[in-house]
């Protein structure tokens, strides 16, 4: 059973949703397995609690 952690910053639900879709889809199609047996964990990081470069993404200009 294969569990795919995935860490980001905020994302609706919508996108999540999405995303764990396509997750899913991948591990079936990659290791022919049932949908039932992929496991995908969101872990979602704060901005103020994320940095790139040096600098944190709540710092970033958009």
């Amino acid at each position: 059973m294969p569990i795919v952690t995935v860490q980001q910053g905020p994302r609706t639900i919508e996108l999540k949703r999405d995303l764990v879709r396509r997750i899913t889809d991948a591990f079936v199609d990659a290791l022919q397995i049932p949908a039932e047996a992929v496991q995908v964990w969101i872990q979602e990081v704060p901005t103020d609690s994320w940095a790139i470069g040096g600098e944190l993404t709540a710092d970033k200009k958009k």
